[in-house]
């Protein structure tokens, strides 16, 4: 006979964290190690600044996990940390940026030649545009349009209000939509 463990919520795995549970915090690394580093390779548009945030993050959120206030608040923290620390290395770069062309791969096989090369340039293309846009622009797009938070959420994230997230979004769609024309 076996039995299907269910899946423990977030609250309760980080108050076992925050007694000293390392495989429930591991529990949480696994959740949302994948959403932070998608978060964060969009938004630096770089795999091994990303792969450094998230492991910055994940590495300081176990450090100070007693100084979150509420336990269920848990992921929304991780949103606004790696968002936080996006933003910090953008500003920290040189006026440059390095476009990593592995995050521009279609995930898909099954995709002929011709049309993996068209999905291919669509994804540089669109990548190139999210790094056209305001680091904070940038950040609020991608919390909505790829990571579906709500606006408040995004609020919280990089402390503004909804209706400034609200224009930064529409400013952003705005402007994708320009550079992407030519895909249409």
């Amino acid at each position: 006979m076996t039995t299907t463990a269910t899946p423990l919520d977030d609250a309760t795995l980080v108050g076992r964290a925050r007694d000293g549970d390392v495989r429930a915090y591991e529990q949480l690394v696994l959740r949302y190690q994948g959403p932070m580093f998608r978060l964060a390779v969009k938004m630096l548009a770089h795999r091994g600044d990303a792969e450094d945030v998230v492991q910055e993050v994940f590495l300081n959120a176990w450090r100070k996990l007693d100084q979150l206030g509420e336990d269920a608040a848990f992921v929304g923290w991780l949103y606004r940390a790696t968002t936080n620390r996006c933003l910090n290395a953008i500003r920290a770069r040189r006026p440059q940026a390095d476009v990593d062309l592995d995050t521009a791969e279609s995930p898909r096989t099954d995709l002929q030649p011709e049309r993996a090369a068209q999905v291919s340039g669509q994804l540089a293309a669109l990548n190139a545009a999210l790094a056209e846009l305001t680091p904070e622009q940038r950040a609020c797009w991608l919390l909505r349009e790829v990571h579906g938070r709500s606006y408040e959420e995004i609020g919280e994230v990089v402390g503004a209000n909804t209706t400034a997230v609200r224009g930064r979004i529409a400013r952003a769609r705005a402007q994708l939509a320009e550079v992407m024309k030519p895909w249409r």
